[in-house]
């Protein structure tokens, strides 16, 4: 019982922060709005999101098209969680039934 709480536990924290990802990269479409609320809930999720996305951007510089840059980043950083999520859980599962 335990170890499915920690399974759905650490599932729904990858998700949770794939969906920040994904919120960050729709608002970066957009001027930050004048609204005290936007601009803290947009400074919260930049702040949560930034440090990994930078440590990939070293990795991966932006690709030049025409006068603009296309960051690739965020599907990058997307694409490990998701590699990262899949293996804590089928190593969490191995453990478990490893002890019966």
């Amino acid at each position: 019982m335990t170890a499915t709480i920690v399974i759905q536990f650490f599932d729904l924290a990858f998700r949770i922060y794939i969906w920040m990802i994904i919120i960050r990269v729709i608002l970066s479409w957009f001027p930050v709005p004048s609204g005290e609320l936007f601009r803290t809930v947009y400074r919260f999720i930049y702040e949560l999101t930034e440090p990994v996305l930078a440590f990939f951007r070293k990795i991966l510089p932006s690709i030049a098209m025409g006068s603009m840059g296309l960051d690739l980043s965020p599907i990058i950083v997307i694409f490990v969680l998701e590699i990262l999520r899949y293996c804590l859980v089928s190593i969490i599962i191995r453990l478990v039934f490893a002890c019966f």
